[in-house]
């Protein structure tokens, strides 16, 4: 089109014409780049404020007793359970009117019980699993910075996302075994 402009003399006018009409249309349609990077800021800053929020505050006496009293329950059952072979080894009798006694407790108590002790371990796996990889997350993001914003003078010509960002059912595979088979 260079050839072609300077021919007809349009070259500059074509040029001044598609500015102000790309000019026009980022005040409808915004830059693309800009809204990335604002949306990335965004997002590290709310992971930011998570990771915050669950940060560890000094351990004090109390917090060192409750913590404590929290790892008691494992252990206190496994000896317990070996405790019962013991005791009926040692007292036969008395073993057995204490398991006649437990076979008389109704079944929606038994549900009950494996309820409260699930729930226990289950919520102490999550709070052991939370702090794994917590601190996973705040070194990643400290070492993650925002998108850097475009300069003004820069063109936004961002380029187009793939197939696998716009839909993640896309399986190249798949797609390939499709074309294979037509």
């Amino acid at each position: 089109m260079g050839l072609i402009g300077t021919i007809l003399g349009a070259g500059g006018a074509a040029a001044r014409v598609g500015e102000a009409v790309g000019g026009v249309a980022e005040v409808f349609v915004g830059n693309r780049a800009e809204r990335e990077a604002d949306a990335s800021s965004r997002a590290l800053a709310t992971v930011a404020e998570f990771g915050a929020e669950f940060a560890r505050a000094p351990a004090g006496r109390w917090d060192g007793f409750v913590n404590g009293l929290n790892r008691l329950p494992r252990p206190l059952l496994a000896l317990g359970t070996l405790g019962l072979f013991a005791y009926a080894m040692a007292a036969p009798a008395g073993f057995s009117i204490r398991m006649q006694g437990l076979a008389l407790v109704p079944e929606p108590l038994w549900w009950l019980l494996g309820a409260v002790v699930s729930f226990y371990f289950g919520a102490r796996e999550l709070h052991h699993q939370r702090s794994r990889t917590l601190p996973k997350l705040a070194a990643g993001l400290a070492a993650a910075r925002p998108l850097p914003r475009p300069a003004a003078t820069e063109p936004a010509t961002a380029p187009e996302p793939s197939t696998a960002a716009i839909d993640p059912d896309d399986n190249a595979a798949v797609e390939e075994w499709r074309r294979l088979r037509t």
